[in-house]
C-alpha cells in the first residue's frame, strides 16, 4: 500500500483591508477587529516524514532554523494533540518578505498543521486545527482558514466571509523593520485615530464593490508606525497616485499596499512603482483551501 512520506503546500500571506483595536486583556495582548484576506504571495512548506525528531531548515538568514522557529512549535503542538509518535524535517521556501506585516511565519506554522493533518491521515477537523495554532500565534488561526475574514478577539474568533478573491494587489515592503510588540504596545486606546468602518466595509466585500472597499480601508495603528516612519505616508500617496482605489498599510506595517480595479491598471501602477521601491510586489487576493504541489 502506498503511503505519503513528504508534502509540499503553499504558505500565502495576508494583507489587513481593515484594523481596529477594541481593548487590552491583562496578560498584555491587545483585543482586535479586523478583516484579514489572504494574497498570492506565498512560501513553499515542504514536509518530510522523520522518526520522531522535529527539525526546521530554511536558507533565509532572518528565519531562525531549529525549535527557534515558530514551525517548530506549530509540529510539537500537533504531536501533541494527536499523540502521533513521529516526526518531520520541515523545508521552508521563504518568499514572503520577512518582519512586514504579511504574517509569513503564522502562514508557515498554519501550512505545517494542515500539512502533518494530511501527511500522517489525523483527521483533524478546521476548528482543532485553529486551536493549534492559536497555541504559537494569534493570526496562525486566520491563516489555517485563510480566504477573507474577519477576526476578533486576539484574532481567534473567525468569521468567514464572501470570496474576495481575485483582485489585484500592488505591495511596497520598506526596508526597515517594525516590531509587532512595539506597535501595539504604543497605541493609545483612547486616541482620536479615525476607526475602520467595519461594518461598511463588509457591505462592500459581499457585493465585490472594489472602489469603495478600497476607499474604506483603514488601520489604527498608522498612527504609531507612520508617526515614526513617514515614509509610509509617502508610499500610500504615490501607490494611490499611480491608480489605487486605495491603499492602506497592513498589520503592524511596515508593508503598504493598494488595491485595483482591473489588471492593466494594476500592471501599469506596479511598472511604477517598482521604478522607485525596490520590493514592490504584484498580487491576487486568493481564497483559502489548500494548494498542494507533486514532490
Amino acid at each position: 500500500m502506498w503511503c505519503l512520506e513528504q508534502i509540499t503546500i503553499a504558505a500565502p500571506a495576508k494583507i489587513n483591508l481593515s484594523l481596529d483595536i477594541t481593548g487590552k486583556l491583562e496578560n498584555g495582548y491587545h483585543t482586535l477587529d479586523t478583516i484579514m484576506q489572504t494574497i498570492s504571495i506565498e512560501d513553499k512548506i515542504t514536509l518530510t516524514k522523520t522518526g520522531r525528531e522535529i527539525s526546521v531548515f530554511c536558507d533565509h538568514p532572518q528565519v531562525p532554523a531549529g525549535d527557534g522557529n515558530i514551525c517548530h512549535k506549530a509540529a510539537q503542538a500537533f504531536f501533541e494533540k494527536t499523540a502521533i509518535e513521529g516526526g518531520v524535517l520541515i523545508t521552508i521556501e521563504k518568499n514572503i518578505p520577512v518582519g512586514a506585516g504579511l504574517a509569513g511565519g503564522s502562514s508557515d506554522a498554519a501550512a505545517v498543521i494542515k500539512g502533518l493533518n494530511l501527511l500522517y491521515k489525523a483527521g483533524l477537523t478546521q476548528r482543532e486545527m485553529c486551536k493549534i495554532g492559536l497555541k504559537c500565534g494569534a493570526d496562525v488561526p486566520f491563516c489555517v482558514v485563510a480566504g477573507t475574514c474577519r477576526a476578533k478577539g486576539i484574532g481567534e474568533k473567525l468569521t468567514v466571509l464572501p470570496s474576495f478573491a481575485g483582485v489585484y494587489v500592488v505591495l511596497v515592503v520598506p526596508d526597515f523593520f517594525v516590531s509587532t510588540a512595539w506597535a501595539y504596545e504604543n497605541y493609545v486606546l483612547d486616541s482620536t485615530v479615525e476607526k475602520p468602518r467595519t461594518e461598511e466595509l463588509i457591505t462592500y466585500i459581499r457585493s465585490r464593490d472594489i472602489k469603495n472597499t478600497a476607499e474604506r480601508m483603514a488601520n489604527v495603528l498608522e498612527s504609531v508606525t507612520a508617526k515614526k516612519h513617514p515614509e509610509i505616508r509617502e508610499i500610500k500617496n504615490d501607490i494611490k497616485k499611480s491608480g489605487a482605489c486605495g491603499s492602506v498599510m497592513s498589520g503592524s506595517g511596515p508593508s503598504v499596499f493598494g488595491l485595483f480595479e482591473n489588471e492593466q491598471k494594476a500592471r501599469i501602477a506596479y511598472s511604477v512603482i517598482r521604478e522607485k521601491y525596490n520590493r514592490s510586489y504584484l498580487a491576487l487576493t486568493i481564497d483559502g483551501g489548500i494548494k498542494q504541489w507533486q514532490n
